[in-house]
C-alpha cells in the first residue's frame, strides 16, 4: 500500500505540472480528494491490515491527503496572480504627465490669507467653526440682540428669500450656533463668506468675505482684545502695524469699537483705497453684550467675552496692495495666478 501511496503522490505531480487553466485543476481536485479518489480505494484495503500497518498507512494517507490540498490551492493562487498580472499589463494607463500644464490652478489670494489667520489662531488655542451661508433670522439677527424692529437692521441691507431665509449678513451668526454647542471657557473663530445688498466701488462688493472671533471665560477684558488682535496683524504682516480703536455701535457688543488699521498701500499718507485719511476700517470689535451670552446658553453673571469680526479682503487689499476690491469675485485668472 504504501508503494501505491507513492506511486499516487508521483502521478499527482505529474498531472498537476500539466494543468493549464483553472477548469483543469478543479478536475484535478475532484480527481484525487472526490469520493471516487485513488487513494480512497486504496485505503479501503486497510480493513485487512494489522494495526501496525493501519497507523503508518493512515499516516501516509493523510500526509499525501494534505499534499494534494496545498498543491492545488497553490495552483489556484498561481492562476489569480497570472489573471491579475495580464490584467496589469493588457489594461495598463499611465496617468502621469509629460510636464506640468502652463494654466496650473491656484489658491485664490481670501483663501491664502484665510488659511494663514486660521492657523495663526490655532497658535493661540482657538477653534476654527464652520456654519450655513443661508441663515435664520433668529440666528442672523434676533440671537445678537437685533429684534425684529431694531433700527440697526438698517444698518445691513439684506437678501431675502420668500420663505423667510435669508444670505447671511455676517459671519456673527457662526458665533451664536458655537456657543449653543460649546461651554466656556472657549476661544473660536468663524470664517467664511457673506452677503449684503452693496453698491459696488474699490471697498465694496455685494459678496465679501469675513471672519468672526469670539472668547468667552471669566474675567475677560478690552486689553485681551486689544493684545490679540495686536499679534495677529503682526503675524500677518510680518511686522508691527498701527491700529487705532474708535468707540462704534454694534448691537451685539457693550462697548464696542471700530478697529482701523493704518493703510499699508500708502503708509498713511492718504490714497483713493483709504478715501485719502491715512486709515482703513478693519473691524468692528468689543466685550459681547450680556443679552447675546444668553441667547448662547451662558450666564452673563459668571462669564464674560470679547468678539471681533475681521473683513477679510480688506486685510487681503492691506497685505498684496490690491486697489480694488472687485477683482476677488471677478473670475479672471490673470489676478488670481499671481498668488501661486
Amino acid at each position: 500500500m504504501i508503494d501505491q501511496l507513492n506511486e499516487l503522490h508521483d502521478d499527482f505531480n505529474r498531472r498537476l505540472a500539466d494543468v493549464a487553466d483553472m477548469q483543469q485543476l478543479d478536475a484535478l481536485k475532484t480527481l484525487f480528494l472526490g469520493k471516487k479518489s485513488p487513494m480512497n480505494d486504496i485505503l479501503k484495503g486497510l480493513r485487512n491490515a494489522t494495526p501496525e500497518e493501519r497507523k503508518t498507512i493512515g499516516m501516509k494517507g493523510n500526509e499525501l491527503k494534505q499534499h494534494f490540498i496545498a498543491g492545488i490551492e497553490q495552483g489556484r493562487q498561481d492562476f489569480k496572480t497570472a489573471a491579475i498580472n495580464e490584467k496589469i499589463a493588457n489594461e495598463w494607463l499611465d496617468v502621469s504627465l509629460d510636464e506640468a500644464p502652463s494654466n496650473i490652478g491656484a489658491l485664490h489670494p481670501v483663501s491664502i490669507v484665510q488659511y494663514e489667520i486660521e492657523d495663526i489662531f490655532t497658535s493661540m488655542g482657538f477653534t476654527v467653526l464652520d456654519g450655513p451661508q443661508i441663515e435664520t433670522d433668529y440666528y442672523n439677527f434676533e440671537a445678537l440682540n437685533i429684534p425684529q424692529d431694531h433700527p440697526a437692521r438698517d444698518m445691513q441691507d439684506t437678501f431675502y428669500f420668500e420663505n423667510g431665509a435669508i444670505l447671511r449678513t455676517h459671519t456673527s451668526a457662526i458665533q451664536v450656533r458655537g456657543m449653543e454647542n460649546t461651554k466656556p471657557p472657549f476661544k473660536v473663530i468663524g470664517p467664511g463668506k457673506v452677503f449684503r445688498v452693496e453698491r459696488p466701488d474699490a471697498t465694496h462688493e455685494a459678496a465679501f468675505h469675513q471672519l468672526e472671533g469670539m472668547v468667552v471665560g471669566e474675567d475677560i477684558n478690552v486689553a485681551q482684545l486689544i493684545s490679540t488682535m495686536k499679534t495677529l496683524l503682526s503675524e500677518i504682516f510680518k511686522r508691527d502695524v498701527d491700529v487705532r480703536l474708535r468707540p462704534g455701535y454694534f448691537p451685539f457688543v457693550e462697548p464696542g469699537f471700530e478697529l482701523d488699521i493704518a493703510c499699508q498701500l500708502c503708509s498713511g499718507k492718504g490714497c483713493s483705497v483709504c478715501k485719502n485719511i491715512g486709515w482703513i476700517e478693519l473691524m468692528p470689535c468689543g466685550m459681547v453684550h450680556p443679552n447675546v451670552l444668553k441667547a448662547g446658553g451662558i450666564d452673563p453673571e459668571k462669564y464674560s467675552g470679547f468678539a471681533f469680526g475681521l473683513g477679510l479682503d480688506r486685510l487681503v487689499m492691506m497685505r498684496y496692495q490690491i486697489e480694488d476690491i472687485r477683482h476677488f469675485h471677478s473670475g479672471d485668472q490673470r489676478f488670481s495666478g499671481q498668488f501661486s
